[in-house]
């Protein structure tokens, strides 16, 4: 059975507890910090978005730069699933410089020894 944690509006901030690497990783998102976004990755990580795969510390630094320059993107975590040993889910909404801003997004990880070694946004 998977856990649910449930958040009021009023408790809908990035200070909500997420478990880490994944609080430090939405924090880094919400400065446009590509370093430390970065910086919670396994080295082989993959991630897909937008419908494209990528893999490796150089494809990942691409993407996260590419993105936030391309849309300045802020996440409000809305909540979170456990989906089984070393995987959440976290639902969101995303805003920025992309039409139809906010939107609802899904963002689906892997964790692996503190590291995040897959994440899926859809």
């Amino acid at each position: 059975m998977k856990a649910r944690i449930k958040f009021t509006p009023e408790e809908v901030t990035l200070k909500t507890k997420l478990p880490e690497p994944l609080e430090s990783y939405f924090e880094a998102v919400n400065r446009e910090d590509v370093k430390a976004m970065l910086a919670p990755f396994a080295a082989n990580a993959i991630v897909t978005d937008e419908g494209k795969t990528r893999s490796g510390i150089l494809k990942l630094r691409e993407w996260i730069e590419e993105v936030t320059e391309k849309y300045h993107p802020r996440f409000e975590v809305e909540d979170v699933v456990e989906d089984g040993p070393g995987a959440a889910v976290v639902i969101g909404l995303v805003s920025g410089t992309f039409p139809g801003s906010p939107i609802r997004l899904r963002y689906t990880f892997r964790l692996n020894e503190g590291t995040i070694t897959h994440l899926e946004i859809k």
